[in-house]
Order: C-alpha cells, then sequence, then structure tokens
C-alpha cells in the first residue's frame, strides 16, 4: 500500500492504473476510521480493481472552528487499518496542498436547490465546502466508481446532484448506514460521547423509527410528528436540532406525488451532534387476496 501526500506522484499512478486498463474506485474521509468506513472501503473493493482511500480534514466544510479543532485524528492508525484491508492509495494531503492560496481566494463548487436546504439552511457554506473539496478529489483521483454513505443523506444527494450536472464520469454507489448493536449509526463523532451519553445515544435512531412507524401507520401531520419526535429526543436528554419529513429524492416537502420519505434529524448530546436519517416507502400496499 502505498501512502501519498502529493498530487503530482497520485496523478501518476492514476495515469499507470488507466494505462492497464484497470477500473479504480475511491472512498473520500476525513479519517478516524471506524466500520462504516470500511464498509464502503469493501464495496468500494466489489466494484473496481483498485481502491484509493483519501484522508482530509476539510476545513471549508466547517462552519465552526473549534468544532474542526476538536474533530479526531488518527492518521496512523486508519493507515494501518486500510492496510489490513488491502487498499492500493491511501491519499493523505494537507489544507495547503488542497488550498495553497488559500480559502478565500479559491474557486468553489455548489449544488442549487441542494446546498442551501435542510442542513445547509442552518450550516451556511457547509455543502459548499463538501461540494468543492470532494470535486477536487475526483479530478485528482479519477476514479470510475466512489462510494459514500447513506448517513449523510443529504451529502449523497448534493454528490449524485454535482456528479449529473457537471457530467462527470464517475458511478456513485450509496452505501446503507452502518449501525452498532443498539442501533446507533456509526460516526466518528460518536468517540467523543461519555459513557452516559453513549447509553442514550441510540435514542435518536428510536426515535426515527417511531416516527417511521407512524408514517406508516398512516399519520400524515408531518409538523406534530416533528414536535413529537422533538419531546421524545429531550425526554432522554438529547438536545434536539432538527427534525425534516421530506420526500427522499427532491428534499423538498412532501406531497401526493411522493413515493418515499426520509425523515433526516440531528441532535446534541453536550458538544457532539449526532446525525441520522431513515427512509419510508409511502406506497400504498396491495394487499393479495387471492388464494393458494
Amino acid at each position: 500500500m502505498q501512502v501519498i501526500a502529493e498530487i503530482a506522484p497520485l496523478r501518476e499512478q492514476v495515469q499507470q492504473w488507466r494505462r492497464e486498463g484497470l477500473r479504480i474506485a475511491f472512498v473520500p474521509t476525513m479519517g478516524h476510521l471506524h466500520d462504516g468506513h470500511l464498509t464502503l472501503v469493501r464495496r468500494a473493493r466489489e466494484n473496481a480493481d483498485v481502491v484509493v482511500v483519501s484522508i482530509f480534514v476539510n476545513p471549508m466544510q466547517f462552519d465552526k472552528a473549534d468544532d474542526l479543532a476538536a474533530y479526531p485524528r488518527t492518521l496512523d492508525e486508519d493507515i494501518a487499518k486500510l492496510n489490513t484491508e488491502g487498499v492500493e492509495v491511501v491519499f493523505t494531503p494537507t489544507a495547503d496542498i488542497m488550498y495553497p492560496n488559500g480559502m478565500d481566494n479559491h474557486a468553489f463548487v455548489d449544488v442549487p436547490g441542494l446546498s442551501g436546504v435542510l442542513e445547509g439552511a442552518s450550516r451556511p457554506g457547509h455543502f459548499k465546502g463538501v461540494a468543492t473539496v470532494v470535486s477536487k478529489l475526483f479530478n485528482m483521483v479519477q476514479p470510475d466508481v466512489a462510494c459514500f454513505g447513506e448517513k449523510d443523506f443529504q451529502q449523497l444527494a448534493v454528490i449524485k446532484k454535482m456528479v449529473d450536472d457537471l457530467c462527470l464520469p464517475i458511478e456513485i454507489i450509496p452505501v446503507a448506514t452502518v449501525r452498532e448493536m443498539d442501533g446507533l449509526a456509526m460516526s466518528s463523532r460518536n468517540t467523543r460521547l461519555t459513557v452516559d451519553e453513549r447509553q442514550r445515544a441510540p435514542v435518536l435512531a428510536k426515535t426515527l423509527r417511531w416516527i417511521s412507524s407512524q408514517m406508516r401507520g398512516g399519520r400524515n401531520d408531518y409538523s406534530e410528528l416533528v414536535l413529537d419526535g422533538n419531546d421524545q429526543l429531550r425526554a432522554a436528554g438529547l438536545e434536539p436540532d432538527e427534525i425534516f419529513i421530506r420526500d427522499a429524492n427532491t428534499l423538498q416537502p412532501i406531497s401526493e406525488h411522493t413515493s418515499k420519505a426520509v425523515i433526516l434529524a440531528a441532535a446534541f448530546l453536550s458538544q457532539v451532534r449526532l446525525i441520522d436519517n431513515l427512509t419510508v416507502d409511502l406506497t400504498p400496499q396491495v394487499a393479495d387476496d387471492s388464494e393458494e
């Protein structure tokens, strides 16, 4: 496995693979890897001959300096895990390499219609930072396929639209959220939870499942469902940040044409912000009354 920090040797390796006719898969990460990340790596392996993983804590997507500073950085451990997975290249650029003239003087990619709504409205500039860094990494790695987790549902939607709008020849492969045994979505931020907070954290996923069951049972008073969900979170000691119930395909409000909804939620446990989501099929199920 090669660990490469500079752009030129990465491109040289990519060109060599292209000459050999190899199919390239890419998994962008910010490090502090857990089984969710490694699941992305394994899915990438299933879809390509060689796998590139990037580790870069992207300052452009952080709206709070203290959140950027607190993000866990475990590069040596991450490299060891990726070596075990047989990854061919780990790309580990610095901010100076990614933004040599500073972020304020840098071109950026913005995805209208998706970047400024929902979480993008409460975190201005976040998805602009995501789209910009991912587009740069795509240009450096030039992958055939790239794997992204469904846990970051809106991020996945932004990336898919960016790829479509910019006509990038890359297949985006969504990978289902990987969860702990108690239902908590795996996240690098989970390690910042205290023992007590870790015990309460699965309530976020439990609340999503409760809202989903209510919707499948016919409830469509979505504003009231959001309030009820917030009450459940507060009762367990979580501080709700946001719960949205939207069309899973457009991220717009539910309409009569919506066949699949998504519940997106975020909540704080002390200083740790947890996110999760769950899709709900709203298509009426036709009962099978035929006799065997």
